[in-house]
């Protein structure tokens, strides 16, 4: 139980990161004329913080054990057999044997 809060902290935690590098007044303080190979300073500051974001949100994944990760799921329903169709009139040749 206390696994799970934990997970559920930083899971809040990494959201709130992720709005606060993309908030419009720190993009602002990136938006400058400068050129980091080639690349303005913005569109590599973005793409860092959107890389970093995908890592931490994996690490917060890999964290979750394999057992209650696969408690969450739900068991699929189980499917009744359904029957077996009879062959069709139409499907019958003239000697009673199913066409193929």
């Amino acid at each position: 139980m206390v696994r799970r809060n934990r997970t559920v902290d930083r899971s809040v935690a990494l959201f709130v990161l992720g709005a606060i590098l993309f908030l419009p007044p720190l993009l602002l303080v990136f938006n400058r004329p400068d050129r980091i190979a080639g690349v303005p300073v913005l569109y590599v500051y973005v793409f860092t913080a959107w890389c970093v974001l995908i890592a931490l949100a994996a690490a917060i994944a890999r964290s979750i054990p394999r057992e209650e990760a696969d408690s969450r799921v739900p068991a699929p329903a189980p499917t009744p057999a359904a029957p077996v169709p009879a062959a069709l009139p139409a499907q019958m040749g003239s000697d009673g044997a199913r066409d193929a």
